[in-house]
C-alpha cells in the first residue's frame, strides 16, 4: 500500500470518527442537526466558511486557470481574499441577530421569515437546489479525480467512494459533524497549499526566476490580461472576476447558514480576521502554484489537473499523501456542506413547510438524511457521465446563487423597506437573467461577465419593485421592529425572540400577528435571549 493511500486512509477515518462522535448531539432534533444548536465559535465559523467556500476549485480551477492564462487569475483571487470578511461583516452578525429573533433554522427559511410569504420559499428553495445542485456535482468530480490520480483506480469508481465516506459523515453529524470537519479540513488545506507552493518556488528557483523563465515561454503571462492579452480593457469581464467570489459568498444559502449557527452575534468580528488570514496564506498559492506548473509540468493535456501533477513532482512521497488529504479536505469540506443544505432546503423547506407540517423533531431529522442521500446519489449519476470542468460548473452554479440571492440577503438586514414582492422579484430576474447571460456567452459576445447581468438586475429589481409596493404590501410591524432591533450592536430583547412555529403562524389567514409574538417554536431561540453582544 503506497503512502498516499494510508495518508488518506487516515483522514477518511477521522472525518468518519468526528460524524459518529456528534451523532448523539446532532440527531436530539432540528436545530441541533442543522444548525448545530446555534453554538459555534469564532476559530470554527470562520474556517468552516473559508473551507466551504474554497472547495475543490481551488486545488483545480484555480490551478488550470493559472496554468491557462498566468497572472489573469489574480482577478479572481483579489476578490476572494476579501470574500471571507465581507460576508462576516455586512450580513455576519446581523443576520444572526435577525435569524434568532425570527425563529430561523434554514437559511431559506430565514428569507421567508423576513420577506413573509409561502411564496417567497417557493421561488427560492427551487433556484437554491438548482444551482447547489451544480455545485455539488463540481465536488463530485473533483473528488473522484483527485482519488482517482493518487490511488491509481478507475474514476468511476474513486467517485463512489469519495461520495461514500462525505456521506457517512454527513448523515450521522449533520451540521455539528460538518463544521468540526470543516475546521479540521481548513487547517489540512493551508498546509498542503503552502507546502506545494513552497516546494514549487524551490524547484523554479524561487518567485523572480520562475517569472523570468514564464516570461520567456509567453511575456503576456506576467500580465493580468490573459495568455494572449484578450483581456486587455475588458473590464466587464475583470468585474465578474472580482464580484463573484468577493460578493457571491453572500448568496450562498450553504455559507450563510454558518451565520445562524454562531454561537452570539459579536463573534462574526473575530472570525472575519480568522477568515481574511487563512485567505492570504491560501489563495494566491494556488494560482501561482498553477503558472509554474507551466515549467514543471508543460503540455498537460488537462489544465485542472495542475496542481496535483506539480504535487507528484516536486513533493517526496510521504509529503504527496498529505498534500493530497489537504486536496480532499478542499474538496469534502463543501460538498459535505452542499450536501447537508440542498437535503435540508428538499425536508425542511419544501416537504415540511408544504406536505407535513406537522413532522415530529425525529422524523424531520430523518427526512433530512434521505434527502442528502438521494440528492448525493443524483449527483453521483451525472459525475459518471463526465459533465464540463471543475471550474465552469462552479463559476456558473456562483454567478446564479450570487445573482438571486445577494440582494435578498443584504437588503433584509439593511434595508427596512425591501418587502416580499420586491424580495420574490429579485430572486426570479436574477436567477433568469444570470442563466440567460451564460447560455448567451455575454462574456465574448457583449465583454460583460453573466453575474455582472444578474447582480444588476437583481438589485434594480429589489429596490424598484419594493418602492412601488409599500402601500400593498408593507413590511409587518413584527418584522420591522427585528430589522431596527438587528442595527444595534446588543442582545436581542426576549420580546422580540419568537420561534419559528409563531413565525409562521403570522403568514396563516385569521391569525392576528399579536397573538403569536411570543410563542416558542424554537428553544435553542429563546434560551440564546440572553446573549453577550
Amino acid at each position: 500500500m503506497s503512502i498516499e493511500l494510508i495518508f488518506l486512509l487516515i483522514y477518511f477515518v477521522v472525518v468518519i470518527t468526528i460524524g459518529v462522535s456528534v451523532t448523539r448531539t446532532a440527531s436530539k432534533d432540528r436545530a441541533g442537526y442543522l444548525l448545530g444548536g446555534r453554538n459555534l465559535g469564532a476559530g470554527v465559523t470562520a474556517l468552516r466558511l473559508q473551507s466551504t467556500s474554497m472547495s475543490g476549485y481551488m486545488f483545480l480551477g484555480a490551478g488550470g486557470l493559472g496554468y491557462s492564462q498566468g497572472y489573469y487569475g489574480m482577478w479572481y483571487a483579489l476578490g476572494d481574499i476579501g470574500g471571507g470578511v465581507l460576508n462576516l461583516s455586512i450580513i455576519g452578525r446581523r443576520m444572526r441577530k435577525l435569524s434568532h429573533m425570527l425563529g430561523s433554522i434554514t437559511s431559506i427559511g430565514y428569507l421567508e421569515h423576513r420577506y413573509p410569504s409561502k411564496w417567497t420559499r417557493l421561488v427560492a428553495a427551487p433556484i437554491a437546489l438548482f444551482a447547489m445542485f451544480f455545485y455539488v456535482l463540481a465536488q463530485l468530480l473533483a473528488g473522484g479525480q483527485g482519488l482517482s490520480l493518487v490511488t491509481g483506480l478507475d474514476l468511476n469508481i474513486a467517485l463512489v467512494i469519495a461520495i461514500g465516506v462525505i456521506l457517512i459523515y454527513t448523515f450521522l453529524g449533520g451540521y455539528l459533524a460538518v463544521a468540526y470537519t470543516n475546521f479540521l479540513q481548513s487547517i489540512i488545506m493551508v498546509i498542503g497549499m503552502l507546502w506545494i507552493f513552497i516546494a514549487t518556488l524551490q524547484h523554479v528557483g524561487g518567485l523572480t526566476a520562475g517569472n523570468e523563465s514564464l516570461g520567456e515561454l509567453n511575456e503576456n503571462l506576467l500580465t493580468m490580461w490573459g495568455a494572449e492579452g484578450q483581456y486587455f480593457g475588458q473590464w466587464g469581464l475583470i468585474l465578474g472576476a472580482l464580484l463573484v467570489f468577493s460578493i457571491g459568498y453572500m448568496g450562498w444559502p450553504h455559507v450563510n447558514v454558518g451565520h445562524m449557527s454562531m454561537r452570539r452575534a459579536s463573534i462574526a468580528r473575530r472570525a472575519g480576521l480568522y477568515a481574511t488570514g487563512f485567505n492570504f496564506l491560501f489563495i494566491p498559492a494556488a494560482y501561482i502554484i498553477g503558472m509554474m506548473g507551466l515549467l514543471i509540468v508543460p503540455n498537460l493535456d488537462d489544465p485542472e489537473m495542475a496542481i496535483f501533477e506539480v504535487a507528484d513532482t516536486v513533493l517526496p512521497p510521504f509529503a504527496v499523501g498529505l498534500v493530497m488529504a489537504a486536496i480532499m479536505a478542499a474538496i469534502m469540506s463543501t460538498a459535505d456542506s452542499l450536501l447537508l443544505q440542498t437535503g435540508t432546503i428538499a425536508s425542511q423547506d419544501l416537504w415540511r413547510r408544504f406536505v407535513q407540517k406537522n413532522l415530529g423533531e425525529r422524523s424531520s431529522v430523518t427526512i433530512s438524511r434521505v434527502a442528502i442521500l438521494i440528492v448525493a446519489l443524483i449527483g453521483l449519476s451525472f459525475a459518471l457521465i463526465r459533465p464540463p470542468g471543475v471550474f465552469d460548473i462552479v463559476v456558473f452554479a456562483t454567478s446564479v446563487l450570487g445573482s438571486a440571492f445577494v440582494p435578498v440577503y443584504v437588503c433584509a438586514v439593511w434595508w427596512k423597506r425591501a418587502n416580499t414582492p420586491g424580495a420574490i422579484a429579485s430572486m426570479a430576474v436574477g436567477t433568469v437573467v444570470a442563466v440567460a447571460a451564460q447560455l448567451l456567452n455575454t462574456e465574448e459576445g457583449l465583454g460583460l461577465d453573466a453575474m455582472v447581468f444578474g447582480l444588476s438586475a437583481s438589485v434594480i429589481t429589489i429596490v424598484v419593485v419594493s418602492l412601488a409596493t409599500q402601500k400593498s404590501h408593507p413590511v409587518p410591524a413584527r418584522v420591522l421592529a427585528a430589522v431596527e432591533e438587528t442595527m444595534k450592536v446588543a442582545p436581542a430583547p426576549k420580546r422580540l425572540v419568537i420561534g419559528e412555529d409563531a413565525t409562521l403562524a403570522t403568514q396563516r389567514p385569521n391569525v392576528p400577528e399579536e397573538d403569536v409574538s411570543l410563542r416558542s417554536g424554537d428553544t435553542t431561540g429563546q434560551q440564546a435571549g440572553g446573549e453577550k453582544p
